[in-house]
């Protein structure tokens, strides 16, 4: 639908599918929606990690838990860069 002309839709208006502001909006939406799955992709892996380390070493638990948090708080805090960016751009978008 987005790639097709709007003539093809038997409209007598002449134009892009795709306006400027259109493509502001989708390209925020889409960067923070890949900023949160690779957040999440991050910090799933992190717990997976940490919990199979735990169960092979049971003595060290205290210091792969603190490992853990301190990864998992500095993903989030890139993850959560990433959506404010995405979500000026798509607030840059709309039009004044």
């Amino acid at each position: 639908m987005l790639v097709m002309p709007l003539a093809a839709f038997a409209q007598e208006e002449k134009g892009t599918v795709l306006t400027t502001y259109g493509a502001g909006w989708l390209g925020g939406a889409i960067g923070a929606g890949l900023a949160i799955i690779g957040g999440a992709a991050g910090i799933g892996r992190i717990g997976g990690s940490a919990v199979e380390s735990m169960a092979r070493q049971p003595a060290a638990a205290g210091q792969i838990s603190t490992a853990m948090i301190i990864t998992a708080a500095m993903i989030e805090g890139a993850t959560l860069f990433a959506v404010v960016v995405g979500m000026l751009a798509v607030l840059k978008a709309v039009p004044a």
